[in-house]
């Protein structure tokens, strides 16, 4: 800006800083706070070493981010000092590479051909091989959600009452927890909702609660949730369910905001008149009530081994155990790739009962045989 008057450049500055937010709200912002911790450490790290964050008097800076890899991985300068997994350890180094290229600099992980140096690929491969197999979360069977919505149904509280619409939602949705509670990352909001009545679609504004509850299909737009695509909408019918029915759960959580004068940018999970909110530790320790008092010989896992990440994965099951097209549940659930399969679980007894049988009954056969096969 030094050939620019003070005008030109104080636009110059403005439009510049307008864009640098731009480019760190380009993700969740879990995912930008993170980045700006990682930046945190490795400036830390270099400093320490009496170095620049940008290592600029070095042409090879690979040892470097090695070290301090490293140092991640065995907890040493992870952010809450203890070890971490591979795949954590590989985020720390990406973030200090794209604090790199985002002041113009080169990827210091890349080496002369723009690709990832060996040396790093070589750790975290090795880091990949020892690492505990997933903590994968335990899908949720309908009857712990079950108590949860008759429970809702006799309660006094608001907040309970949030919550289990929240999880009724969430399950027939299959939503991220970011996008059925009350935060900051991109939850479905009161204007995301549309309710008919048939054909007719009901203004939100001057509906009356009557009309609202004649409801049979509500849908949710998709605005800036992860993996969504703009402007893309996804509905249920009414269940025919007394206590769990999307629609029915939808319907509740716009009439209540309806009444208490929110906004259209207000999250479905919005509870007024209190000082807690829906968060995703709110839902997982209801989950896990419901499931100590349903008793884990009954449901077959521990109230430790669900989260509020567990909706999702049990809306997939339900879904599979209904024998719906794995290719529908990927698109129902916005997954990109085959990753959806590692939120079901073949411990579902529906889906294996079966199997034995129809394998005996399958398993003889005898192959085409090839040139080098005596004949008879």
């Amino acid at each position: 800006t030094a050939g620019l008057d003070a005008q030109q450049a104080n636009n110059f500055c403005r439009d510049l800083s307008t864009a640098s937010t731009a480019v760190q709200q380009g993700v969740s912002p879990g995912r930008a706070k993170s980045a700006v911790t990682a930046w945190a450490i490795w400036k830390e790290f270099t400093g320490e070493l009496g170095l620049d964050p940008f290592l600029q008097a070095f042409q090879d800076k690979v040892p470097i981010l090695q070290v301090f890899v490293h140092r991640v991985h065995i907890g040493e300068l992870a952010a809450n000092s203890n070890p971490v997994r591979s795949r954590t350890a590989e985020d720390y180094v990406r973030h200090v590479a794209q604090a790199f290229l985002n002041v113009g600099a080169k990827d210091p992980r890349l080496n002369s051909a723009n690709l990832m140096d060996f040396r790093l690929q070589r750790m975290i491969s090795c880091w990949k091989k020892s690492d505990p197999a997933p903590d994968r979360v335990k899908p949720i069977p309908i009857q712990v959600i079950r108590r949860v919505a008759i429970l809702a149904q006799h309660a006094t509280s608001e907040i309970f009452k949030a919550v289990a619409d929240m999880i009724i939602i969430a399950f027939f949705f299959l939503l991220r927890p970011g996008e059925y509670t009350d935060n900051d990352d991109s939850p479905f909001r009161l204007e995301d909702v549309q309710l008919f009545i048939g054909s007719q679609r009901l203004d939100l504004l001057v509906a009356t609660d009557a009309q609202l509850l004649q409801t049979r299909f509500a849908s949710l737009t998709f605005t800036d949730q992860k993996n969504g695509v703009r402007g893309e909408v996804i509905g249920h019918a009414r269940s025919g369910d007394q206590f769990l029915c999307p629609v029915k759960a939808i319907v509740r959580r716009v009439i209540y905001l309806r009444s208490n004068g929110a906004p259209p940018d207000t999250p479905l999970s919005r509870v007024y008149n209190t000082n807690s909110r829906v968060t995703p530790k709110l839902i997982t320790q209801t989950l896990r009530d419901s499931i100590q008092y349903l008793g884990a010989t009954n449901i077959g896992f521990f109230p430790k081994e669900v989260s509020a990440r567990s909706l999702r994965a049990a809306g997939a099951q339900a879904l599979l155990l209904g024998r719906v097209d794995t290719n529908i549940i990927q698109l129902i659930g916005r997954w990109k790739s085959d990753a959806m399969l590692r939120y079901l679980h073949v411990q579902a007894f529906p889906l294996m009962k079966d199997y034995a049988s129809i394998m005996l009954q399958a398993g003889t056969y005898t192959l085409i045989p090839n040139q080098y096969v005596p004949q008879r």
